[in-house]
């Protein structure tokens, strides 16, 4: 691995360039990475098979919303999607790079469980990883995104849990910058559990000091990375849950212990928030003031849900559909600056 001290000065500059784009003020990024098996199950909600059509039909629908790239500066993307091309046959690259959308793509594989655990996990992918980086770099991409899974129980996370996915997350990030592809490097938390918010908070911590370390060992570039990190919530079936400012202070001090100040920006997972809440947690922690990074969102479901139920698989619901895709943008882009209110949302 080239260390970034030593790192090609016009490739270091490229990718610190597009790592700011891609957390700009007032813009968020776009989650449109499903599998196959998941976007099926989320089709099977509103009644509608997945087949490939129906896939790149509602896809083109969220891409080619009028006005959205006024709070989206980047979409994520899954394999088959980045190859698809609209109904008039424009790459969907394209389109998104006309629109001033930064195209990105999901390398990882998937989880399997780490032997020596109780089934706790990492994240598959290294292997060909630098092959299909030049590809997808070919076909537009500019920023990937990897996923690995913490979880919290019972002894869990174990140290050997936490280091496993630090070290592949690092390994991944620095394979994207050499391919001139900045990494979102995402360590996510999971909600699910009975823990309270101090044990979420000290997990995390312990989850980005570990990444910090390795991403340092491998020689990546801070500068040209965007971190996409669970915020410090209470687990989904604490029976005491946490209230929206003690979420914010509680995530702020965290990073503040453990996120260097070189990142540009924190793209937040919604991660089984309900879209409200991401959003209300997100414009909670930009009003309490500015911070060394960029604090913004790199929603899933939460900027999905709602526009879905709209779409409902229907044709004629397009440019219905597409207007509710836009209101969740404009939400979350109003709660990059702090600026969004309850009231925003009844004039969707």
């Amino acid at each position: 691995m080239i260390h970034h001290s030593i790192m090609d000065d016009g490739l270091r500059k490229e990718l610190e360039s597009t790592a700011r784009a891609m957390v700009a003020k007032g813009k968020g990024i776009l989650a449109a990475d499903e599998s196959n098996a998941t976007i099926a199950k989320r089709f099977q909600t509103i009644g509608v098979e997945s087949v490939e059509e129906t896939r790149r039909f509602y896809r083109e629908l969220l891409f080619t919303t009028p006005e959205a790239e006024a709070f989206i500066s980047g979409v994520i993307l899954f394999d088959e999607t980045i190859r698809q091309s609209t109904s008039d046959n424009v790459p969907f690259t394209r389109i998104l790079e006309e629109k001033g959308i930064i195209p990105g793509i999901k390398v990882d594989k998937g989880l399997t469980i780490l032997p020596g655990t109780d089934n706790e996990t990492v994240t598959q992918g290294l292997d060909g990883l630098d092959a299909r980086l030049d590809e997808y770099r070919k076909l537009g991409a500019r920023f990937a995104k990897w996923r690995a899974v913490i979880t919290i129980g019972n002894h869990k996370p174990t140290p050997l849990a936490i280091d496993a996915n630090a070290h592949i997350l690092a390994r991944y990030a620095a394979m994207c910058q050499r391919a001139g592809i900045v990494p979102i490097v995402e360590p996510e938390v999971l909600i699910n559990g009975s823990h309270d918010i101090d044990r979420c908070e000290r997990t995390i911590e312990a989850t980005l000091k570990a990444l910090f370390t390795a991403l340092d060992h491998h020689g990546v570039l801070l500068e040209g990375i965007i971190l996409k990190p669970s915020m410090v919530t209470s687990g989904d079936t604490c029976p005491d849950q946490a209230g929206v400012e003690a979420v914010a202070a509680a995530t702020i001090r965290c990073f503040k212990r453990s996120v260097p100040a070189a990142v540009p920006g924190i793209v937040f997972l919604s991660g089984g928030q309900s879209f409200e809440l991401a959003t209300i947690h997100l414009n909670a922690m930009n009003a309490m003031g500015s911070f060394p990074w960029e604090l913004s969102f790199s929603y899933g479901r939460a900027l999905q849900e709602t526009t879905l139920k709209a779409w409902a698989g229907q044709t004629e619901n397009k440019s219905k559909a597409q207007k509710v895709f836009y209101h969740r943008a404009k939400c979350n882009g109003a709660a990059r600056s702090g600026s969004y209110t309850e009231a925003m949302e009844l004039e969707g």
